[in-house]
């Protein structure tokens, strides 16, 4: 439920009602608006009492959240979240974020080659896998921890935040040492013990759609993180196993990035290249997530992608990717002349 306050409550009110929403046993969580400041309460509603709240000064009114991902919900936070990443702040309207580099941490020497490059065309944050959930268990699994150092030491050669993926609960106390943004990959949105161990690391978490899952089931798993008191959730939009096989690797569900803004309040990224598998299609799909109202873009990138050890068909060569971030950079300023649109400022959009 959401308790609305009163325009122009006292600091010292909007205190009142978390000190006694929290003595009935719920959890809550204070959003402020333009216009009204917002208390969201989530727990067992057994000893609530709405005439005790409503009794409290400055307290307008007691609204259910009719929404089942309650914390996720825009009715419990109506203003975007913002994600802070050091100096970073994602999902304001000034910015698109850009993760780029390789799939896969291969070697020292191919990662600083790829991070320098990516850093030159204008990525604000370096990716790269460590830990890599492959379907044939002869495929090439990742360094591990040798690559968590080596992500590490680019991020103090590059001044660029770094995410990798933690695929397992036994992994959060090392991947978290070291990463400044957590990836929950597709195959694990819905392993919801990972969930709860990565939130309570404190660190931003960046989850991924499953392929198969709808968008109620993907904002619920987010739930799970919010759940445990970890708000810093980036949803990423990394395509679905559809009819298409042959020309694409998954359907990247670009509709979902303007519901998932209206439904939520969380940032929204969006994977082209997990997307399609194909990289002649991340650019096309990068700038159509980008107009469609996503707050960043994920990229695979590599010096070398026929020699890549994994994902070689989707990576683009950095004099590709470079092109690719020019080009954003022009659809940027042809937005910010036309003045933007509901679907890119991510409010709810509404007919006259």
């Amino acid at each position: 439920m959401i308790v609305v306050m009163k325009g122009g409550s006292a600091p010292e009110q909007v205190d009142a009602v978390v000190h006694e929403l929290g003595k009935m046993g719920f959890r809550t969580h204070v959003s402020h608006g333009v216009e009204r400041t917002l208390v969201g309460a989530i727990g067992d509603k057994t000893g609530f009492s709405a005439d005790h709240i409503l009794r409290l000064d400055g307290v307008l009114e007691i609204v259910p959240i009719r929404r089942p991902y309650k914390l996720v919900s825009r009715e419990a936070h109506p203003p975007d979240t913002i994600v802070r990443v050091g100096s970073l702040e994602i999902g304001g309207p000034d910015k698109l974020h850009v993760m780029a580099g390789p799939c896969s941490v291969e070697s020292r020497e191919q990662l600083m080659e790829t991070a320098e490059a990516v850093k030159q065309a204008g990525a604000t944050i370096l990716r790269g896998g460590a830990f890599k959930p492959r379907t044939s268990p002869y495929a090439f699994q990742g360094l591990g921890e040798e690559a968590l150092r080596y992500l590490a030491e680019a991020r103090e050669r590059f001044g660029m935040p770094i995410i990798t993926e933690v695929m397992d609960s036994e992994d959060v106390p090392v991947v978290s040492h070291y990463a400044d943004i957590l990836q929950i990959g597709a195959r694990n949105m819905q392993n919801f013990t990972l969930l709860r161990k990565v939130a309570r690391t404190g660190k931003p978490i960046m989850l991924k759609r499953g392929p198969s899952a709808t968008i109620e089931e993907f904002l619920l798993a987010a739930e799970y993180i919010l759940s445990e008191g970890n708000r810093d959730v980036l949803l990423c939009e990394r395509g679905l196993r559809g009819v298409e096989q042959t020309f694409m690797r998954n359907t990247l569900d670009i509709a979902a990035v303007p519901v998932i803004k209206r439904e939520s309040h969380l940032p929204v990224i969006v994977d082209p290249s997990h997307g399609t598998g194909k990289w002649y299609l991340v650019a096309p799909l990068a700038k159509a997530g980008m107009v469609a109202g996503a707050d960043g873009l994920m990229v695979e990138v590599h010096p070398r992608p026929a020699e890549a050890l994994s994902d070689g068909p989707q990576a683009l060569l950095p004099g590709t990717f470079d092109r690719l971030m020019a080009e954003l950079r022009a659809i940027t300023q042809a937005l910010a002349a036309a003045g933007g649109s509901d679907a890119l400022t991510g409010r709810p959009a509404v007919q006259a």
